[in-house]
């Protein structure tokens, strides 16, 4: 005699599920993106452009590529203020080594190895001295922008076409793949893809989510908890010199006082895109939704004119709705 079990075993279909989909806390901000996308269609002609949306993928590419790093700290239940320094610091870095005659390639690693170097510097401080990162990272937002003031003597750095190098480096910011789609935009999609795929699919991203969950429970298992957390740190500082490397690449130009200010809008973000404060929660999909959210926001407000005073008025309100949010779903979670 044979017998069923069909209706007793779960069967799991192909593809998404889209119940859980729906009940993401990403859902929400998915659908804000997409009633911002038709608003800001009904309020300008020239949204829908292609030139303007891919100009949009553009200006949203180092804010992205920052936010990625950024999203591995956060869930850890860490925070890094120091991102928009170290973005000027590694532009710096690279701007004097090409001025200084080096091989642009050799220049960006140098770039990229400072991003690196100051993002270890915070996970040690943080994991070994067991310093709370948001003062950590208070205190090296400072010291890297002194830094790169001191290195830099307050003064510009300006490449010139004429430079040998110069006009290949600035591809990487200004040239555009097929004379169409921004080379920045498929740097931050390259990186974007990776993210997705450490935090969601890898062990980095099992622990990162283990440890900011709760940090003495993970230990408990085997995670290495200072491993991981100096990862997320080197990730991003890695990203923020990324970020910094192509904006000096698209500009040919960078300063001490550049990316001032970076680290909020990274943040807000991250935050906005789904992921919690006090860690534990949040994707990479949310970072990246999160990111396109603050890119179209502005890009809506500049098109209709609104003062760039009021987007930052905006872009607080829409950050405080999206803390609210996680506070009150933590607390109908307490309470069920």
């Amino acid at each position: 005699m044979t017998t069923t079990a069909t209706s007793a075993v779960p069967v799991r279909r192909a593809g998404f599920d889209l119940r859980k989909l729906l009940h993401a806390r990403e859902a929400g901000v998915f659908a804000a993106l997409v009633l911002l996308f038709i608003l800001g269609s009904v309020l300008s002609p020239s949204f829908l452009q292609t030139g303007n949306l891919l100009s949009v993928g553009q200006q949203i590419s180092q804010i992205g590529i920052m936010a990625i790093g950024a999203t591995f700290v956060i869930v850890n239940g860490e925070i890094d203020l120091s991102v928009g320094s170290i973005y000027a610091l590694a532009a710096i870095s690279t701007g004097m080594a090409i001025a200084a005659g080096l091989a642009w390639p050799l220049a960006v690693v140098i770039g990229l190895g400072v991003g690196v170097v100051a993002g270890l510097l915070n996970g040690l401080a943080v994991v070994l001295l067991g310093v709370p990162s948001f003062i950590v990272t208070l205190g090296s937002l400072s010291v890297f922008r002194g830094v790169t003031l001191l290195i830099s003597d307050g003064a510009p750095i300006s490449l010139s076409a004429s430079q040998p190098g110069v006009a290949e480096f600035t591809l990487l910011g200004q040239g555009r793949l097929f004379g169409v789609v921004p080379m920045q935009l498929i740097i931050f999609a390259v990186i974007a893809a990776i993210g997705v795929i450490l935090l969601s699919r890898s062990r980095l991203g099992f622990n990162t989510y283990a440890v900011g969950g709760n940090q003495e429970a993970a230990r408990l298992v085997g995670i290495d908890v200072k491993k991981v957390k100096l990862t997320a740190f080197v990730l991003s500082g890695l990203t923020a010199a990324v970020a910094g490397v192509l904006g000096l690449s698209f500009l040919s130009y960078v300063q001490g006082v550049t990316g001032t200010g970076l680290e909020l809008t990274v943040i807000s973000a991250v935050i906005i895109g789904g992921a919690a404060l006090f860690g534990g929660s949040g994707t990479m999909w949310g970072t990246i939704i999160g990111v396109a959210f603050i890119g179209l926001l502005q890009n809506i407000l500049n098109i209709n004119g609104i003062s760039s005073f009021w987007q930052t008025v905006v872009t607080g309100l829409v950050i405080v709705a999206a803390v609210a949010a996680d506070t009150w779903q933590r607390k109908r979670k307490t309470k069920a």
